[in-house]
């Protein structure tokens, strides 16, 4: 099969060409993300390969179609960037990597935890100053806090495993809850304002669907506790960012760690080193200390991206085997 990879980068071609070395598909590589503006470029491919940022709406949907796509293949887990009722009305097959390594973001979202806690990149830099002084500097024990979870799939568990070899208890809220593995866990569901009023640190691990768009709002903030540590590894959009940062200006929230931002289509995956960033939101952002952001680099490992190029193209086989793929997605 012919396949149109937009947005991509080099890491993508290595890993996509390892998991393609028998040469089964044909993969050519499009720098540009998919867009109505880009759209064309993908005239003729019978299927097209998309990421996080690319545009999918029903309009490029029709466009794709015009132009003889029957195939759309997320290299993510998450799809709120694509209209699903526009694709299944026109036939298009719409399949995603469900999971590909959960210890990349929950090993990532741990990061942050520490990093924050313990003032790492604010020590870094002291000391690179020759600034050996402690102010400023203190952090608290995780050892005994409460640590809620909101979304226990995959990832949430792997991090729930992970803070409770920290001494944390864990709280968690999910519309789905896993109440074996809560039991075998010793994690206990919560409804979500217990979680924001009870937890020292929370955790966001959730898709974003309508119903988790700007959960996390000045109503959900004002029940958390005072100096409360706020880290979204998930979809940028399930935090309210203005409300988060009148929080913050308040002291309301006491850290704040971000691998996801809701208008970072505008900004992530690329060197904007030259240039004045135009989102004065994010740019506010930036100017707080207790902040620490990071480009949507929690799946960035070798192992994720190896899962993610394998299930891919695995997808793409099936569909071509058997005309659909445990991983298709439809309108619900």
């Amino acid at each position: 099969m012919r396949i149109a990879l937009f947005a991509s980068k080099p890491y993508d071609r290595q890993f996509f060409d390892q998991a393609n070395r028998e040469g089964e598909h044909e993969i050519v590589y499009i720098e540009a993300r998919l867009s109505q503006q880009t759209v064309q470029l993908a005239e003729g491919f019978p299927a097209v390969c998309v990421f996080v940022n690319d545009l999918v709406d029903a309009e490029v949907l029709q466009q794709l179609h015009s132009g003889g796509t029957s195939i759309v293949a997320l290299r993510s887990a998450g799809f709120n960037n694509v209209d699903l009722k526009t694709a299944d009305a026109l036939g298009i097959k719409v399949v995603r990597v469900p999971a590909y390594s959960p210890y990349s973001v929950a090993e990532h979202t741990v990061a942050m935890i520490l990093g924050l806690n313990r003032q790492i990149p604010r020590a870094y830099n002291r000391v690179r100053d020759c600034n050996f002084s402690l102010e400023g500097l203190l952090g608290f024990d995780l050892h005994g806090k409460t640590f809620g979870l909101i979304g226990t799939g995959e990832i949430g568990r792997v991090v729930a495993k992970i803070m409770s070899g920290f001494g944390c208890r864990i709280v968690a809220y999910d519309p789905y809850p896993n109440q074996q593995w809560a039991d075998d866990s010793d994690v206990q569901y919560v409804e979500l304002d217990a979680l924001l009023e009870q937890s020292d640190v929370i955790s966001l691990h959730c898709p974003l669907t309508p119903d988790t768009h700007h959960m996390i709002d000045a109503a959900a903030v004002q029940k958390m506790k005072p100096g409360v540590m706020l880290i979204n590894t998930s979809r940028g959009a399930i935090v309210e960012t203005q409300a988060v940062i009148d929080a913050l200006k308040s002291s309301k929230i006491g850290s704040l760690g971000i691998d996801v931002y809701e208008e970072e289509d505008k900004l992530f995956f690329e060197n904007l080193s030259g240039q004045v960033v135009q989102d004065d939101v994010f740019a506010r952002l930036l100017t707080f200390p207790n902040v620490l952001i990071t480009g949507h680099q929690a799946f960035f490992t070798k192992e994720a991206l190896q899962q993610i190029a394998a299930t891919t193209l695995q997808n793409m086989n099936d569909i071509l085997q058997q005309g659909s793929c445990k991983n298709q997605l439809h309108a619900s």
